[in-house]
């Protein structure tokens, strides 16, 4: 005997009243639609395990573009800090003024610009700079994706790459026109 929150009382025996038979009958047709299934998802099993595996070229086009990505943001991120650091070296004594808003100077609205400002030794211009490499990281995995599918011939990625590059050319160009 079993007791649960003392109200409630179960009782078990272990005497068998009933007998339990099982029957196995043979499938009445070979061919049914049950066994085409199970026969479709083992094919199918086979097949996507063989999907799975990688071409040498896939592995090495992956092994790239995230080399790209992981250099490109670390190579951004040391030319932002060295250009903070080198700008409070400079500045970092001078008083704060939030009173006026002072916009970004010319020089800085264009890459040509950020690379003569980087070439005059202008601390944010080296700011500047790791920005504009943080930016093309992206959008040179796009260019890399694109040539990739291109060799492979493959139309639908190339399509779909080139809607992207398009997308992304027009977010930067698109500004100065």
């Amino acid at each position: 005997m079993y007791e649960f929150n003392s109200i409630f009382r179960w009782q078990s025996s272990t005497s068998a009243e009933t007998e339990v038979a099982t029957i196995t009958l043979p499938a009445e047709e070979p061919d049914s639609d049950i066994q085409q299934l199970e026969e479709q998802r083992h094919n199918s099993e086979i097949n996507s395990s063989q999907i799975v595996s990688k071409t040498a070229s896939e592995q090495q086009l992956e092994y790239i573009l995230s080399n790209l990505l992981k250099y490109g943001v670390l190579i951004a991120s040391a030319v932002v800090l060295l250009g903070g650091i080198l700008y409070l070296i400079h500045h970092g004594s001078e008083p704060a003024t939030y009173q006026v808003f002072h916009g970004e100077p010319s020089e800085f609205r264009s890459p040509a610009g950020v690379f003569n400002a980087v070439l005059a030794g202008s601390r944010r211009g080296i700011i500047q700079l790791g920005l504009l490499l943080l930016i093309a990281t992206p959008v040179l995995r796009v260019i890399i994706s694109l040539l990739a599918f291109i060799f492979k011939r493959e139309l639908t990625y190339i399509v779909v790459t080139l809607l992207v590059l398009a997308s992304l050319t027009y977010s930067l160009v698109g500004a100065y026109f």
